[in-house]
């Protein structure tokens, strides 16, 4: 049974008024990007990545182009132990990546990790503890004093260490649970920590503020990074990082949040991997300021490659809907979405615009090597007319006219409602060629020849029917009529021809194809469609007609 008087406030706000990321609308420019895919995303797996599977994420991540990269709890594991020492002895830290490990504040640990980083080129040494109330009272049972000394006692530690191993060390202090925390003791341990690191012009020092479990609304958050970062000792001289998980779903929101107050760092995973609801997704933070014409400085431009590669090392599956990367994030099954996206790609394309601003379809994507035909417009039986038939004008360049669209799209949706299944584009393509295009008919023209006379058109056409041939001459007042009237003439049956538009189907000049569109109205009133085409329109008009026949003869 559920009850909600067990659960209280667990997270404490920021004293005073820090509410300056309010009159803020968009983050302008990109945080520094870690990813900790190698490390928190990692440990959070059923099955770990071997050494391979990790080296080609490694791989990917430097794709992506992470130029600090948490690639391990070295002292937790052999694996992540042999993982670092394979990057290092073998020369794979390019010149402009900084390889993180993480370190509890535990002597030991911290000189293992060292062990393990002795000749990095480049490494961040990222030292924790753990300071909340609840951590403080129930895990560590210490005080204030207490718990602050272990993370100063940790800061002499790794700058004492940095001074004796081979390598060039950076470090990283984050009061774990700081979302647990007093927003002054925070303050209070960070810039205890800051006194003996000594940030300087030279030595940058990062302070993470980690949502190790998210306990409030994201503006909370904001306004606690906001207080923090005022009144951090060696402002200047400090980069400030966020770490956010998302156990209330609001990871996202709590970085961008915080980005708007002040922080300067980002560590996340690029799907949102990590442990329990996992960390902050990266992709969705990038392509958030992507859409809105900020640069992310991740090259994000293969997503189906990244889910790839990612689903193939961890095993893990990127849900359908995740933004920009899920396979249906770009999907529209309604009819009017589909009308409305394809309304919106016509005028994108004759008013030929550079910027994007399509209904219902955030970015491009194509900028993320997505199509327009296969995640864009899909088929089954909540779709309609428009986008129907954009997708078989943009997958196959027929242009069929509105009344066919509907036509068509009737028959495909009760093809795919009968079946219980969506249709792809070959599918609606053939269901449009089996039963407009190529129909298996009745009656065949062998030849036509035409004359005119005056404003008449005279045709001598010889159908074939059952093996048997007629030559049968008609008159109208264009081809099309008079070739309709032969037909009239020879089957001794009753229409009217009331729709009839062509096109091109490749660019002008030599052996281009013409497409035509013909509706029949029969005598009860019913509409009946055919296509057709061939390199002469005449023949192509005429292939339309027998077809728009065939198939009022079916009604």
């Amino acid at each position: 049974m559920m009850d909600a008087t067990k659960y209280k406030v667990g997270y404490y706000p920021a004293p005073g008024e820090h509410f300056k990321w309010v009159k803020k609308d968009r983050i302008e420019k990109p945080p520094v990007w870690c990813s900790v895919d190698m490390r928190d995303g990692n440990q959070s797996l059923v099955i770990p990545m071997n050494l391979e599977e990790k080296l080609e994420f490694y791989k990917l991540l430097l794709e992506v182009g992470f130029k600090e990269i948490e690639v391990g709890f070295p002292a937790a594991s052999e694996t992540e132990y042999e993982f670092l020492r394979t990057l290092i002895d073998n020369g794979m830290i390019p010149s402009d990546v900084t390889v993180q490990v993480l370190t509890q504040c535990r002597e030991h640990i911290i000189r293992k990790t060292f062990e393990a980083c002795k000749g990095a080129p480049s490494a961040i040494i990222h030292f924790y503890n753990s300071v909340s109330v609840v951590q403080r009272e129930q895990v560590f049972r210490k005080s204030k004093e207490e718990i602050k000394k272990i993370a100063v006692d940790g800061a002499k530690l790794v700058k004492k260490l940095a001074s004796e191993y081979e390598g060039n060390f950076r470090f990283e202090y984050s009061p774990e649970s700081f979302t647990g925390t007093e927003p002054e003791y925070a303050l209070e341990v960070c810039n205890a920590v800051l006194d003996v690191l000594e940030p300087s012009p030279t030595n940058n020092v990062i302070i993470n503020l980690p949502v190790t479990v998210e306990m409030s609304l994201p503006h909370i958050y904001a306004s606690q990074v906001e207080y923090i970062s005022e009144n951090l000792k060696y402002r200047e001289y400090v980069t400030l990082s966020l770490h956010p998980h998302n156990d209330r779903g609001t990871g996202v929101a709590d970085t961008e949040l915080a980005l708007l107050a002040g922080a300067d760092r980002v560590e996340g995973t690029l799907f949102g991997n990590g442990e329990r609801t996992g960390n902050v997704d990266i992709i969705t933070l990038a392509m958030n300021m992507y859409s809105h014409g900020v640069d992310p400085g991740l090259n994000l431009s293969d997503m189906p490659h990244l889910v790839d590669v990612y689903e193939k090392c961890t095993r893990m599956h990127v849900y359908e809907r995740s933004p920009y990367a899920g396979a249906l994030v770009f999907a529209a099954f309604s009819g009017s979405h589909q009308d409305a996206i394809a309304k919106g790609m016509k005028y994108r394309e004759e008013k030929q615009l550079h910027q994007w601003n399509v209904p219902y379809i955030p970015i491009d994507p194509h900028d993320i090597n997505r199509t327009y035909d296969a995640d864009v417009i899909r088929v089954n039986s909540q779709s309609g007319k428009g986008g129907i038939g954009y997708l078989l004008e943009q997958a196959y360049g027929y242009s069929l006219p509105p009344k066919m669209r509907e036509d068509l799209s009737y028959l495909c949706k009760s093809i795919s409602d009968h079946e219980h299944k969506e249709l792809k584009a070959d599918e609606v393509y053939d269901i449009f060629r089996t039963h407009y295009l190529q129909l298996d008919n009745d009656i065949e023209i062998a030849d036509m020849s035409f004359t005119r006379s005056g404003d008449t058109v005279n045709t001598s056409i010889e159908f074939v029917s059952g093996g048997k041939k007629e030559t049968v001459e008609a008159s109208g007042n264009g081809s099309l009529d008079a070739v309709s009237n032969a037909l009239k003439k020879y089957t001794g049956s009753s229409y009217n021809l009331l729709d009839y538009t062509e096109h091109s189907m490749q660019e002008k000049g030599s052996g281009s194809v013409a497409a035509a569109y013909i509706g029949l109205r029969s005598p009860s009133g019913n509409m009946s469609w055919g296509a057709g085409t061939d390199t002469d329109i005449i023949h192509a008009s005429a292939q339309a007609l027998l077809n728009a026949f065939q198939n009022m003869k079916k009604r």
